[in-house]
């Protein structure tokens, strides 16, 4: 089936569903048709670099309206579920089928949208040593996948429907899960319908009120984080890793926090690349008994939005007896509180560019 006619037959049902159903819903289906191209954002993916990728998006849209405070702080976003299917136009790399839980902002009188989407995708022709040896992007099936949309949106036109135009940033990569894993990212220009599921009736969006503030004392957070991971080294085996964390954090306002604190890396990976290195690159004179661990410094800053929170780290190695990427490292990713004091959270630990793992956390804040 073509896009387009994938296209055709989403409007229909989306038009079918909106008329037969008289409830107020607060939600809007968009479909959007892109068309892009690859970055070349690392030397190694040139060869893979040959045409245009082209796909469609997907999107369910649960309007907010200010019934919460976190809804009013935020200009009343949108919280939804989207899909995405992505032709790459290349043999080796094959099809993208993505399934993402989003965020839409809004900006200039909501004319403006801004969304964020995390989420996983299957990839049709992952690495294989016999048979498509030349895919050294996606070095397995499931990959994780985030995108990013800025976007001219106008809703309710003509009875519900309206219209979006903007550009896409999608990006693929297994954080090395799996080897090979030099990822792709694909900047795009789309151009789509959205329709309102409640036949564009007028929206009454809870009047703004004064925000209680929020004041605390420093606290502390501690995480335990896991996961497995493979180095470069094709076939050389995934391994488990175990990080400990400790650092403060102190809110600034109901929105933000700033952290400061320090992270023990045991990265049994590491333990299996050196002893690799040592035997197969005698001339770098790696001693096969060095340290496989590492402790970093860090400072970051963190997001609240209702429940959920988006966090960013840069820390810096104190303790790195092996060189391994450089004494730098980011972490990026997002937290989930279950109460006050517990939360869970997903992070991708990377050097500037080059992932190293995705992390699962638990951890507490005392």
């Amino acid at each position: 089936m073509s896009l387009r006619l994938l296209i055709l037959f989403f409007l229909s049902a989306v038009f079918c569903f909106g008329q037969t159903d008289k409830r107020h819903r607060k939600s809007t289906v968009d479909i959007s048709e892109f068309y892009g191209s690859i970055l070349l954002h690392n030397p190694d993916i040139s060869h893979l670099i040959t045409a245009h990728p082209m796909g469609v998006i997907l999107s369910y849209n649960k309007k907010t309206y200010g019934l919460k405070e976190w809804e009013q702080a935020y200009n009343y976003p949108d919280v939804g579920g989207s899909f995405i299917y992505q032709e790459m136009n290349n043999g080796t790399l094959g099809r993208n089928f993505g399934l993402y839980a989003h965020y839409n902002f809004y900006f200039f009188k909501r004319n403006l949208q801004f969304r964020l989407a995390q989420g996983l995708a299957y990839n049709t022709h992952p690495y294989d040593k016999n048979h498509n040896f030349r895919n050294n992007a996606y070095g397995s099936h499931i990959l994780s996948s985030t995108y990013l949309m800025l976007n001219y949106h106008r809703e309710n036109i003509i009875d519900g429907l309206g219209f979006k135009t903007g550009i896409s940033l999608v990006h693929y990569s297994n954080a090395n899960v799996k080897a090979p894993n030099t990822s792709t990212n694909t900047i795009a220009f789309n151009l789509g319908l959205v329709y309102d599921l409640d036949g564009g009736k007028a929206a009454y969006y809870v009047p703004p009120t004064e925000l209680e503030k929020i004041s605390e004392p420093v606290r502390l957070n501690l995480v335990f984080r896991s996961g497995v991971n493979e180095s470069d080294v094709v076939n050389s085996g995934q391994f488990p890793f175990y990080i400990l964390s400790a650092y403060a954090d102190k809110r600034l306002s109901r929105k933000s926090a700033v952290q400061l604190g320090g992270d023990v890396f045991f990265s049994n990976f590491l333990k299996e690349l050196i002893l690799y290195q040592s035997i197969s690159f005698p001339e770098e004179s790696v001693d096969p008994d060095t340290d496989y661990k590492r402790v970093g410094l860090f400072a970051g800053y963190e997001l609240f939005i209702n429940k959920m929170s988006l966090l960013g780290q840069f820390g810096y190695y104190v303790y790195y007896p092996y060189d391994f990427e450089g004494r730098t490292y980011l972490r990026i990713g997002m937290k989930y509180y279950f109460n006050k004091k517990i939360f869970g959270a997903i992070t991708l630990k990377s050097h500037g560019a080059k992932a190293e793992a995705v992390e699962f956390g638990i951890g507490v804040r005392l």
